[in-house]
């Protein structure tokens, strides 16, 4: 594979940075993937791009916008790992989510009255983002220990709370509590993924209009299964590769990137409503062995199994496939919340996510320059791009890591990115 070098941006050789302009024709962008690194990374090289220049995106995804793992995704949302320890860059991933919610919320504020900030609509997953926070019983002393400890070093914007009994059974009434303790996190939520992720490529839209001609993007409803097929789509000034699961597909990266494949079931279930009783209307979503993400006092999804090494990324799932879902998740889900045995089974989903290895800052999604490993390199050139291995973390890293990987696309700079980001490539090298 031959390519073109890449125009930049700016000069990423001096830390002045200055931009140049000759005449020069549009930035062409090509973003392969249009779930959470895909939309962000769109998002950032549109704001980022200066006002002086010309830039065009092109987002290609055969299914549209947040039709692959990140719109089945569970969309709990916060900052910390299962043991309650804050994650690596925790607080600047958080930062930049919640202001990316905050633009896909305001934009459909605007552009639909049946949509507001904050609403929790009782019919099935009707808002953008349930902000009720969320409830993580502790259910053996090892994880009580560790997590009040984690706890002391929690983020200001998002506080974890140790509670007693009483205060989370009048959270979630009959809630099982075998330690008679949970953690309460009130500033975390549950974001409903595919409102999030349209409203966000909304905003994309309306940022192109507004800058009368200067930026575009377009979403391509197309499957590149091979790089180059964009050769005939013309010249990109850079090409950012985020598929998800299916990179480990993509001719020139079989074989070559450290990503396992994992299948994960996500169920609906539903109270009927000659059924007495419900969810509270201001309950936290609860995490445990098996989490629930309450959608409304009669709606929820309960998730995930873990099928390793599949090579199944189809959404659809079969009755056999769901019952074998619900026979592993429905006993976990019982012994933190009993109720759930009133509830009935409505639906189910399923998404491949694509898991990062485990480093020692946990579990980091691979990005950085990849001309090289897909034989694409001339004169030093940075025009492939990788931003992938987001694993079941991509609602939380998407917004940080998309700013950055945008940034060191439009400087051709991949210095930009942290080194524990990049380091996927020399472990593969000295492998």
């Amino acid at each position: 594979m031959t390519s073109v070098f890449p125009r930049c941006l700016v000069s990423s050789s001096t830390s002045s940075a200055s931009i140049s302009l000759p005449n020069r024709p549009p930035l062409r962008y090509a973003v392969l993937g249009a779930g959470f690194a895909g939309i962000s990374v769109a998002w950032h090289l549109l704001k980022d791009c200066p006002k002086e220049l010309s830039l065009s995106v092109d987002v290609y995804d055969e299914v549209g916008v947040g039709g692959g793992a990140s719109g089945v995704s569970g969309g709990l949302l916060h900052p910390y790992s299962p043991k309650g320890k804050l994650l690596w860059h925790g607080a600047e991933c958080w930062r930049e989510c919640l202001e990316l919610l905050n633009v896909a919320e305001t934009t459909a504020a605007s552009s639909s009255s049946e949509v507001e900030k904050g609403d929790c609509n009782q019919s099935f997953g009707n808002f953008m983002v349930r902000r009720r926070g969320i409830l993580r019983p502790a259910t053996n002393a090892k994880t009580l220990s560790l997590m009040t400890d984690n706890a002391r070093n929690c983020l200001a914007g998002c506080v974890v709370e140790t509670i007693d009994k009483d205060v989370a059974q009048n959270l979630v009434p009959n809630l099982g509590l075998p330690l008679n303790c949970a953690f309460y996190l009130p500033g975390a939520m549950n974001v409903n993924p595919q409102r999030y992720l349209q409203a966000l490529f909304q905003a994309c839209q309306n940022s192109a209009r507004e800058s009368l001609g200067k930026t575009n993007i377009t979403l391509v409803k197309k499957s590149i299964d091979d790089l180059l097929e964009l050769e005939g789509e013309g010249e990109y000034d850079a090409v950012v590769i985020c598929l998800g699961s299916k990179l480990n597909f993509l001719p020139g990266l079989t074989g070559k990137l450290p990503l396992r494949t994992c299948r994960g079931v996500i169920t609906h279930l539903q109270l009927h409503e000659s059924v007495r009783g419900s969810y509270p209307e201001g309950g936290p979503s609860i995490l445990s062995d098996a989490w629930l993400a309450v959608q409304g006092p009669r709606d929820l999804h309960m998730g995930s199994t873990w099928e390793w090494q599949s090579r199944n990324y189809s959404p659809d799932v079969s009755a056999e496939e769901a019952s074998r879902a619900l026979a592993e998740l429905l006993p976990k889900a019982s012994a933190v919340y009993p109720d759930i045995d009133k509830w009935e089974f409505a639906g189910a989903r399923a998404g491949l996510r694509a898991m990062p290895p485990v480093t020692s800052h946990g579990s980091l999604p691979l990005l950085g320059c990849i001309d090289q490993l897909i034989g694409a390199a001339e004169g030093g050139a940075c025009k492939y791009w990788l931003f992938g291995g987001l694993g079941s973390r991509g609602l939380l890293y998407h917004g940080w890591l998309g700013k950055l990987i945008a940034k060191a696309v439009l400087c051709c700079n991949e210095e930009l990115l942290p080194s524990e980001l990049t380091s996927w490539k020399i472990n593969r090298v000295k492998s």
